[in-house]
């Protein structure tokens, strides 16, 4: 338990350093960028394999980088499911995702035990 409440502040910390470089993306407050990393990591458990394995033929034909679309169409629904986190466009949501992704792995890279 105690590993998935520091996973989900972590995603919490970056998502608002997200939110802080990329002029696309809006946060409110802390309590919604909060909410916005647990959505998105259920958005991430459920509907983003299915969304890889129905684009797989764009995926391999562009060589994987078509999942940058993916996982910004993933933060992009994020934002209309949450209030007060808000992404607004398609160009905002795939680098806000491609920066998330590497806060995110820095972060969790200098908290490993």
């Amino acid at each position: 338990m105690k590993h998935l409440i520091v996973k989900v502040l972590v995603n919490g910390i970056a998502l608002m350093a997200t939110a802080a470089l990329i002029d696309g993306i809006y946060a409110d407050s802390f309590v919604a960028v909060l909410l916005a990393a647990i959505v998105l990591g259920i958005i991430n458990a459920i509907i983003r394999p299915i969304f890889v394995v129905l684009t797989l033929p764009v995926n391999i034909i562009s060589l994987g980088l078509f999942t940058f679309v993916i996982n910004g169409f993933m933060l992009k629904l994020t934002s209309i499911v949450v209030a007060g986190f808000e992404v607004s466009g398609f160009w905002a949501a795939t680098l806000g995702a491609l920066v998330l992704s590497v806060i995110s792995t820095v972060l969790n890279w200098l908290i490993t035990d």
